[in-house]
C-alpha cells in the first residue's frame, strides 16, 4: 500500500489535521499536468510548518503526502457539492483556483482513473484519519479535530474581494459543541489586527462535516486561514517569519481554547 498520510502521535484529545499541505505528485501523473500546475499553486502552503508547535500542546498530528491536485481528500468522493450553486473543485480537480488548465489537453482524469485515485490515495487516508479519531476518542471518550486550511486572500472565482483572515467553520454549527465553537471563535474574534467570520464562505468541508458528530463526542472544526496572514502570496511562496510568528500565538490560543473545553469535559 502507498503511504499517503504521516502521523505524529500526541498525548492530548485533540487531532490537527493537513489535508492540502501535501506535495508528492506520481511522476506518471505530473507528466501530463501543466507547468503551471506543477508549481502547486493552491497548496495550503507551510501549514504543516505552522501547527507544529501543536505537539507541545499534545495533539496528534496528521497531514497528507499528496498534493490536492491528485485527489482532494476534503471533497466528498460521490461528487456531491459542498456548496450547492457555488463554484467549487472537483475531487481531482482540473483547474487551478485562477482557472488555469491543470492538464494538458486530452490529458485530464477519466472515471475510470478518479477511481482508481480514490482507492489508491482519498480511501486509504480516511481510514487512517478514522482510525486515528477512534482510538483518541477511545482513550479519552471526547476528541477534538481540528482541520487546517489556508487559501490566498483574493480569489474572484471562489468569492468577491478579500476574504477574512480567519474563517473559522463547523457546518453551521452541526459538527462541534456551540459552546466550545463560542470559546474557539472569541479566540479569532478578538485578536487585534485580524478580521474573522464564522461559518461565512466556509463553512467546513467533507472533513468536518463527515467526522463531526457532537452528540457522539467528536467535535470537528475547519479553519481557512487567508495566506496573507502569514506569507508571501506570489509564487515561490515564501513564509513570512514575522507574520507568521505574530499569527501562531493566535493559532496556539485558538487551539488551547479548544483544548481546555474537551479535557474538561474529557475529564468531567
Amino acid at each position: 500500500m502507498i503511504p499517503v498520510i504521516d502521523i505524529q502521535p500526541g498525548t492530548a484529545p485533540l487531532i490537527v489535521n493537513v489535508p492540502h499541505d501535501g506535495r508528492e505528485i506520481p511522476a506518471e501523473i505530473g507528466a501530463r499536468m501543466t507547468a503551471e500546475a506543477l508549481a502547486l499553486p493552491d497548496t495550503d502552503w507551510h501549514i504543516r510548518d505552522l501547527y507544529a508547535f501543536a505537539t507541545e500542546l499534545g495533539a496528534t498530528i496528521t497531514s497528507a503526502r499528496y498534493s490536492r491536485y491528485v485527489v482532494d481528500l476534503n471533497r466528498d468522493p460521490g461528487g456531491k457539492s459542498l456548496y450547492p450553486g457555488a463554484d467549487t473543485t472537483e475531487i481531482c480537480p482540473t483547474a487551478t483556483f485562477h482557472q488555469e488548465r491543470i492538464y494538458k489537453p486530452g490529458e485530464e482524469p477519466d472515471e475510470a482513473e478518479i477511481a482508481h485515485r480514490l482507492n489508491t490515495y482519498w480511501h486509504p487516508y480516511h481510514a487512517e484519519l478514522a482510525q486515528v479519531i477512534g482510538d483518541v476518542h477511545d482513550k479519552f471518550g471526547r476528541v477534538l479535530l481540528f482541520d487546517a486550511h489556508s487559501i490566498g486572500s483574493v480569489l474572484p472565482r471562489f468569492f468577491e474581494g478579500r476574504l477574512p483572515d480567519f474563517n473559522f467553520g463547523t457546518a453551521d454549527g452541526t459538527s462541534a459543541d456551540p459552546e466550545l465553537t463560542e470559546n474557539m471563535f472569541a479566540v479569532l474574534n478578538d485578536a487585534d489586527g485580524y478580521t474573522s467570520v464564522l461559518n461565512g464562505r466556509f463553512k467546513g468541508g467533507y472533513i468536518t462535516r463527515h467526522y463531526g458528530n457532537p452528540c457522539g463526542n467528536v467535535h470537528a472544526v475547519q479553519l481557512e486561514m487567508a495566506q496573507a496572514a502569514y506569507m508571501e502570496e506570489p509564487a515561490p511562496y515564501r513564509l513570512d517569519p514575522d507574520l507568521a510568528d505574530r499569527v501562531q500565538t493566535v493559532l496556539r490560543d485558538l487551539l488551547s481554547a479548544g483544548l481546555d473545553w474537551v479535557s474538561g469535559r474529557a475529564s468531567g
